[in-house]
């Protein structure tokens, strides 16, 4: 896998971030590039948008980054009344063109274009079932399979939001979507709530996006979260909603305060940052350490820093500085390559290490492979004691529904014990968040989360 200039080697990936919009003033591919522009933390590897000009579907995508894949006589081209976009990590299915979304398909009833951010469990009888129909699948996401059932289901259907309730009714997994159809925005969301998706307004504009800070990009106004299962369409202008495959709270991602979202955006009625903010003072009363100086490995274990000072009284500082501009194809993916980018991409400031004893918070620990790395750098800029405390608890399980955290046999924290784990990384002290504690980081969001890579208790049934 190659290194994107956003994350070092090893580090946790999500699935994609979606964005649509409906806006009578048109020039709506314009916006959705601003849009996903702001939700490229979410995927590097493709990205694409759909649009449509009086019913007229025109699509473009291709792997690379938005900045990469657009330029304006592109997006100049596709203008749109409505349009959809998408940026993409492969969770499932390989990184090539052939994956990238928006997946646009043509059938008896018109055109669907389908965006998707999530994983679905248990879909290889679904898959099959199409093959024996005589469909010819042309990714290997599991995203083309939800198309292929809206699709289906809108032959028998009055509606494409008929078809769309029906065809999502029976999934399993996480799926927020976008589906347009010529004259149709629709949004919607599983029934379990993993992953988010917000509704914005601008004028007569309506937009939906994975998070807050991208209709905000697009200077709109969120106006909520979709509620679990719910459906939103819009039609000539006017949003309605369907809640018939509804069931409750849900179970939002509890990795997407930790890691995933940007700190700027709000899910479920809390602030992202906030919610970092609040596991580090929670490691901080959790697990006190003698130390002269707390810092972040950037980016998300910034914010948790902060409030590990704040709660411990230790003073914050800057330890790392980030090389934001490697380029996409500058890593090859062999091990020995991932350790000299830990060099490439952080280098530790040895005048606010140099002599100290550190607290280093970091956001979580995987595979394992950079955290000796990580801690060597600031060993070699001087520092007296590197003290380890992770805004996540040991990753014990997979993860189904989109986030790529590997199997068992990969998970450090399933072959050693945290004090193996300590001497494995060089570190002085190791802390993990502990369960208890996640539980307490997001005080002002309004659903209930899913814990299955901490706890391997899932929401839904993972069993094939």
């Amino acid at each position: 896998m190659e290194l994107s200039p956003f994350e070092l080697p090893g580090a946790l990936h999500e699935e994609c971030g979606v964005f649509g919009i409906y806006d009578p003033a048109g020039n709506c591919a314009q916006s959705t590039y601003y849009g996903l522009y702001a939700l490229q933390h979410r995927g590097q590897e493709a990205c694409g948008i759909a649009a449509i000009n009086d019913r007229e579907q025109s699509f473009h995508k291709d792997v690379g980054l938005v900045s990469e894949v657009f330029d304006r006589e592109t997006l100049q081209r596709l203008g749109g009344t409505m349009a959809v976009g998408h940026v993409r990590y492969a969770t499932t299915g390989a990184g090539e063109r052939e994956n990238a979304q928006p997946l646009t398909i043509k059938y008896v009833k018109g055109t669907l274009a389908v965006v998707h951010n999530g994983n679905l469990v248990g879909v290889e009888d679904l898959r099959r079932e199409f093959e024996y129909r005589g469909a010819i699948f042309h990714t290997t996401s599991d995203s083309e399979l939800i198309a292929y059932s809206i699709a289906q289901a809108r032959i028998w259907s009055s509606s494409v939001e008929e078809a769309v309730q029906r065809a999502t009714r029976d999934l399993r997994g996480a799926f927020s979507l976008i589906v347009m159809s010529p004259q149709k925005l629709i949004a919607c969301r599983d029934p379990w709530g993993f992953r988010p998706l917000c509704m914005g307004r601008k004028g007569k504009a309506i937009m939906f996006a994975s998070e807050s800070c991208a209709i905000v990009a697009v200077g709109g106004t969120v106006e909520r979260e979709l509620d679990p299962g719910e459906i939103v369409v819009v039609h000539d202008g006017q949003a309605r909603s369907i809640r018939t495959n509804c069931r409750g709270s849900g179970h939002m991602c509890i990795f997407e305060y930790i890691y995933f979202a940007r700190p700027d955006s709000v899910i479920c009625g809390q602030s992202v940052h906030e919610a970092r903010v609040n596991a580090g003072r929670l490691l901080a009363r959790q697990s006190k350490v003698a130390a002269d100086v707390v810092i972040g490995v950037p980016d998300s274990g910034l914010d948790a820093a902060r409030g590990y000072a704040q709660e411990s009284g230790i003073p914050y500082s800057v330890g790392f500085v980030k090389n934001r501009y490697v380029g996409r194809t500058f890593i090859t993916p062999d091990q020995s390559s991932r350790e000299q980018a830990v060099r490439i991409k952080l280098s530790a400031l040895r005048s606010e290490v140099e002599g100290k004893r550190v607290v280093m918070i970091d956001d979580s620990i995987v595979r394992g492979t950079t955290c000796r790395q990580i801690i060597g750098l600031l060993r070699e800029a001087g520092a007296l004691e590197v003290h380890m405390r992770v805004t996540a608890p040991p990753f014990i399980a997979p993860c189904y529904f989109g986030t790529d955290i590997p199997d068992k046999s990969r998970l450090i924290s399933c072959r050693h014990t945290p004090e193996e784990i300590c001497e494995l990384a060089g570190a002085d002290s190791l802390e993990f968040l502990s369960l208890e504690n996640l539980r307490k980081l997001a005080p002002d969001a309004t659903c209930g989360f899913c814990e299955g890579c901490f706890t391997e208790e899932y929401p839904v049934d993972v069993r094939e």
